[in-house]
């Protein structure tokens, strides 16, 4: 029998490389010569066309490619209550070689999920342009909001509200992502993802001692974002599937951290019950498979195919890799995707959309291959 409910067998993060005629357009918006309707139906037009290539290349569930997004992560925190969006002088971490627009976010009042959020409609459009096909929906996760405002922010200074309250902090962080959550699944959305680069910079050494040198005790922290995302999936309908995806970082082909999941396996492994986990795993900044011996029942989707460079990996060599997890996580627990998205900011990363198909093909034959059930 096929392997019907998400993760899928042969899976995606979830962004795509921006057409050109996305780029245009919203450059075009952002210069006052293209209205707000006529970019929409621009990316309507273009994400109807990537759904079709999502399925005709073997894909089970489809995404928006985050087409109508500049950042991953940005474009969504800065929809929410109490946010506020700002230029900055440099970006919040430094990536290898090359550094993408600075921007980021501040906390200037109490959180919470507007009505409103324009991620909504957004789903609402890719969920009526998929039709029959299983949607896939990705926001970030509420640590990554922590992270930037409150520890990677070597100037942060809590609102009268969250000062020497940070519980009161965690737990509109919780209600935020659980009201996002649940306006999502009112409209249809059953496939959840949550990106969070936290984890993927708290397995770096050298990050974890910049760190405690502030004073900031990171396995802490941590142990706060798992108790924020535990009341989330607390919250979760039963037919919700919600997963997390880590990664090292991804813009224009470049990273910002190194380092194994050891330093964060327990606390967030063995203590985390989301569906599953889309894992780094394309190169050897992400350490070994050992620390998935404190996955419980959790799906891990390993990302041995790299987003980041368009050399097809050797098919026979990732079969391997997936039989080596398996000493860790029984097979029927494992699926296969890119490390992470194509395009986790509108810029992209360095190869041809045909390339970024190729890389998908890959995933979609190694699974077939792999699992009998793909």
């Amino acid at each position: 029998m096929p392997h019907v409910l998400p993760p899928y067998r042969a899976d995606v993060v979830g962004s795509f490389l921006r057409p050109a005629a996305v780029a245009q357009a919203r450059a075009a918006f952002a210069r006052g010569e293209f209205s707000r309707e006529a970019l929409t139906a621009v990316e309507d037009e273009e994400i109807a066309a990537l759904v079709k290539k999502e399925l005709d290349n073997g894909l089970t569930a489809v995404t928006d490619g985050e087409f109508r997004r500049a950042f991953w992560h940005l474009d969504f925190l800065a929809g929410l209550k109490g946010i506020r969006h700002v230029k900055a002088e440099a970006w919040s971490v430094h990536f290898e070689g090359r550094q993408p627009k600075a921007e980021t976010v501040v906390i200037e009042d109490r959180l919470s999920f507007p009505a409103d959020h324009p991620f909504l409609e957004a789903f609402d459009r890719l969920k009526k342009i998929a039709g029959d096909a299983a949607v896939k929906y990705t926001i970030p996760s509420p640590s990554m909001l922590h992270l930037i405002c409150c520890v990677r922010a070597t100037d942060y200074e809590p609102i009268a509200a969250y000062k020497d309250n940070e519980e009161l902090l965690l737990d509109d962080l919780a209600q935020t992502w659980t009201d996002a959550m649940l306006a999502l699944y009112e409209r249809g959305c059953r496939y959840l993802q949550l990106d969070d680069t936290s984890w993927g910079e708290f397995c770096s050494a050298e990050k974890r001692a910049a760190y405690a040198a502030r004073g900031i005790d990171v396995d802490a922290v941590a142990r706060s974002y798992v108790g924020v995302l535990n009341r989330i999936i607390a919250a979760k309908p039963a037919d919700l599937t919600l997963t997390m995806h880590i990664c090292r970082g991804n813009f224009r082909s470049t990273w910002f951290s190194s380092g194994g999941y050891e330093p964060i396996a327990e606390i967030l492994f063995a203590n985390c019950p989301v569906d599953g986990f889309f894992l780094e795993y394309d190169s050897d900044r992400s350490g070994g498979f050992e620390p998935l011996r404190f996955i419980k029942d959790q799906t891990v989707v390993l990302g041995l195919i790299t987003s980041k460079f368009p050399e097809l990996e050797d098919k026979e060599a990732v079969k391997a890799r997936i039989a080596e997890v398996a000493k860790y996580v029984p097979l029927v627990q494992l699926c296969l995707s890119p490390q992470c998205g194509f395009s986790s900011t509108e810029e992209g990363n360095i190869m041809t959309e045909e390339e970024q198909w190729a890389k998908v093909r890959l995933v979609v034959e190694i699974a077939r291959e792999v699992w009998q059930d793909a």
